[in-house]
This record gives C-alpha cells, structure tokens and sequence, in this order.
C-alpha cells in the first residue's frame, strides 16, 4: 500500500511540474510580445511549406509557400495568397522573360510577339491601353475589379511585362505586389554571405493610350499599403499612426539564423481591387530611386529605359514607406 501511495505522489509532481513548464512557456512567448501595440497578428520563425516550386526558372531562385500560425491563432500564407496557380487570371505577356526565352531586345520587338486575344475586354466600347510594368518580384493587376494580368515569374530570374485592356475613363488601377522570399515567414533570402538576408521589393509601370502617350505612370499620387512585415527583430521598433505602418526604426540587416525573427500580418479588405474601395485612408506611395532598387545590371529593366525613365513622362519606383522590410504591398490609383 506504501509502495502504491509513493507512486501516485510522484504521478501527481510530474504532472504538476508538466502544467507549470507550459505555463511558463505561454508566459515567455507573452511576454515576448508585450513591446508591440499596433493591429497586426505576430508569427515567430519558419512557416511549414505547403507547395513547392510554383514556378521553375533554370537560374531562379524556389517558388515556395508556406503557411505560419500567429500567435492570436490565425494562418496566415506567405510570402501571400496569391492567384498564380489559378488559371482563371490571365498572364501577362512578356516585355522580357529569360527564363522563357523571350529576350526582347527593344519594345517594338516585344509588341511584335503580343497576341491580341489576350487584351482584356473590361468595356465593349472602351479605348485600348497598354501598362508596362517591371516588378520587384511579383505582381497582380486588377482594373475597375476586374483581373487583367499577372506576373509570369514569381521570384526570379527579373523579367517585365506586358498588359493590355480596353475600358473607358476613369478606370481604377489595383495591384498586389509580393516580394517573394526564399526563406518562407521570416522575408528573408540567401544573398551576400548572409543566410537570411531581407530582401527588397519595388515595382514601376508607365500606361499608354493607343496613340502611345503616356497616360499615367507609378509616382507618390499612388496609393500603397503594407499587409506583410518581415524579418523584425525586435517588435519595439514598428510603430502605426492611423492607417500608417511604420517599420523605419528596425533593423535590416539580417542574419544567418532567422528562427527568432518575427513577422508582422494584416487581414487584406476583400474588396480592395474594386472601384468603389475607400483608399484615402491609405498612405500614399515613396518612391524609389533606380540605384536603391538595384535595376541598372538588369536587361528586363534596361534594355526599356526608353519607356520606364522617359524624360518627360518618367515613371518612378514605388513601395510602401519601407522598401526592404514590407512584403506583401497593395497600391491603387485611379486613371481620370
């Protein structure tokens, strides 16, 4: 009986040092958490991939996605929920794609290879126009709601792009912009002797009527907001005023082990493409210039420098108000 009586008083301490250990993990990953007050939901390391390779490119980095749980128990894909596996939203066609072939030199001899039945027909009776973009890494393009194109290459190699479609004035420009990762949750990606190094974003485009004037181009007039922060290191350095998200106090540098990094994540309105979606409350775009983008060693960026950087109509670069942290980018603007 004294036997029996002993081990059922070990049973009752293991189990009571169990619930104490468990206590005091949720105690640390709460305190962890006590320096950030904005609205986003925290996720904290390597998210669990759940596709690879979306995309294969001979000298391009792993098309991955992942998904991480937050700490507030939602789950969250990264680097974003995308369409490009969905075969309903039209590809773009190619202004430049090495990891297809298509090395357009000039962009008369990439408009030589578009085929018509792939402009978009928003309005029967609307005029023809034609967006180039370059994106930084991907993007998805919406007008007046409606899907118009998307990026062929998902990461890399850099490639630019082609989309056509007929609406009448005004129409509504939505894009998702993605900077894709290599490391899934934490925004990071092997480059310059760092294993987790933050990668940057940014995307340019220039819209012209079929008489080829420039009817509008990326500048500070666009409309951008970030839902996808990562990697921070420390959650005191993000701030929020308003609808503005602040991540310019955090470090970017990176490292070699990024399982402590944590990663910052907004709910994406389900109507943030169509017409009617209230965006002054967003920030408006920064620019960027071509050198901090890093596009001046890149053929699908230069070998178009006659339309991105024209003297009187030069399209900027543009991101939310941190280029290299902000991941997952929206932005609007509205052709009159």
């Amino acid at each position: 009986m004294k036997i029996i009586l002993n081990l059922l008083i070990v049973a009752l301490l293991i189990v009571s040092c169990a619930k104490n250990k468990s206590k005091s993990k949720e105690l640390t990953s709460s305190t962890e958490t006590t320096n950030y007050t904005g609205t986003a939901s925290i996720t904290k390391g390597i998210a669990t991939t759940i596709t690879e390779d979306i995309y294969s490119c001979e000298r391009g980095r792993k098309t991955d996605v992942g998904e991480i749980t937050s700490s507030d128990g939602k789950k969250w894909t990264v680097p974003a929920q995308t369409n490009y596996t969905n075969t309903d939203f039209p590809f773009s066609a190619d202004l430049f794609n090495s990891c297809e072939g298509n090395n357009y030199a000039t962009v008369k001899e990439a408009l030589s290879h578009f085929d018509d039945s792939n402009i978009v027909e928003i309005d029967k009776e609307g005029e023809l126009f034609t967006a180039y973009i370059f994106a930084d890494n991907y993007f998805e393009m919406y007008v007046n709601g409606i899907a118009v194109g998307k990026d062929n290459v998902p990461f890399t190699a850099f490639n630019s792009s082609i989309v056509k479609f007929k609406v009448q004035k005004p129409f509504t420009i939505a894009m998702k912009l993605v900077d894709w990762e290599e490391h899934l949750g934490v925004g990071c990606e092997a480059n310059r002797g760092k294993s987790f190094h933050a990668g940057d974003g940014g995307m340019v485009a220039i819209i012209k009527d079929e008489q080829n004037n420039s009817i509008a181009t990326t500048n500070e007039n666009w409309k951008a907001q970030t839902f996808y922060t990562a990697p921070i290191t420390d959650l005191s350095c993000v701030s929020e005023d308003g609808n503005y998200r602040y991540s310019k106090n955090c470090d970017t540098n990176g490292g070699q082990d990024g399982t402590a990094f944590y990663a910052l994540h907004w709910e994406i309105p389900n109507d943030w493409m169509k017409t009617d979606f209230d965006d002054s409350i967003w920030p408006n775009a920064t620019t960027y210039t071509n050198k901090t983008i890093g596009v001046d060693n890149k053929p699908s960026y230069t070998n178009f420098t006659s339309i991105f950087d024209d003297a009187e109509n030069d399209a900027e670069f543009i991101w939310s108000t941190n280029v290299v942290l902000d991941n997952e980018v929206l932005v609007r603007y509205t052709v009159k």
